[in-house]
């Protein structure tokens, strides 16, 4: 027997069982993602007060398995299933792929993004990966990076490639200057994008310092995660001894070569000295349209 949400309510009844109308958000945000939630994850992705997503009058609700998912649509439980399994091998590749890439010393961390991130990517999906850096050592440490997975064999996605399956998409670069996420692609979309994030590797505490400073995303998630910002005097330190093998000029040469290579193919990429963010769909308008319609 389904749930039905009444907005004058603004809460499920069923029983003894209780939602609320954020956790009905939640289940309309993530069901564009074919992703059902289970209690836990009601609870962990209820929306927070900035988070603009419209209920209609009357919305039914199912359970199965323990998921959660808009009525009608059962199939979703089957997909989410098979999606774990498909997500559990592309992540082993993308662990490979991060230790070997973890031997050079201006990288701080590397995390799984995306559909994968959540366990959720379909079968010839590619592995999207963000990459921290260094200060100052974005372009140096892309261009040794690509090298050393070039030279060890693993499948990397190049622009304009029809085939993207499990290959590594290095589609987020962003160095210690950069940590804070811009305002103005601060939105409901990129605050879960940033917080579904799954660290591979984690040096002087990166991950904590990343997400100290988008503490932003409380505002669209509270409870997605627990931020915290441990002062730790190690980055001075680690940039300091990199000085000498990541000099400026290095740095302005290898950006230098590879904006020449990729400023014919560039769309709506957003490309600096301290940000190189590959994405040239912006699923975020096309999300954030489907919450509003």
């Amino acid at each position: 027997m389904p749930f039905l949400y009444n907005i004058n309510l603004g809460e499920f009844k069923r029983k003894k069982l209780l939602l609320s109308e954020n956790e009905l958000k939640s289940l309309l945000y993530h069901s564009i993602f074919d992703y059902p939630l289970t209690s836990g994850e009601l609870a962990k992705w209820a929306v927070g007060p900035k988070a603009e997503i419209k209920i209609k009058p009357e919305q039914f609700v199912e359970e199965k398995n323990g998921l959660y998912f808009l009525k009608g649509r059962e199939g979703v439980v089957y997909k989410r299933l098979l999606k774990k399994r498909i997500s559990k091998r592309k992540i082993n590749i993308a662990k490979d792929a991060a230790k070997l890439l973890s031997i050079i010393p201006s990288i701080k961390m590397i995390a799984i993004t995306g559909s994968l991130a959540m366990e959720n990517a379909p079968h010839d999906s590619d592995i999207d990966l963000l990459l921290l850096t260094a200060n100052n050592t974005l372009w140096t440490t892309r261009a040794l990076a690509l090298l050393l997975l070039k030279l060890a064999g693993f499948p990397v996605r190049r622009f304009g490639d029809k085939k993207q399956k499990d290959k590594l998409c290095m589609n987020m670069w962003i160095d210690e200057k950069a940590l804070s996420w811009p305002l103005g692609n601060r939105n409901v979309y990129t605050a879960h994008e940033i917080a579904q994030i799954k660290p591979l590797i984690n040096k002087s505490k990166t991950y904590e310092r990343f997400m100290g400073q988008n503490k932003w995303i409380e505002d669209y998630w509270p409870m997605a995660l627990k931020l915290t910002q441990k002062r730790e005097n190690t980055k001075e330190k680690t940039t300091s001894s990199l000085r000498g093998i990541f000099s400026m000029v290095v740095e302005q040469v290898a950006k230098e070569l590879q904006f020449a290579y990729m400023k014919k193919k560039i769309t709506r990429e957003k490309i600096d000295g301290h940000r190189a963010i590959f994405h040239p769909n912006d699923w975020g308008e096309v999300v954030l349209r489907q919450l509003t319609s």
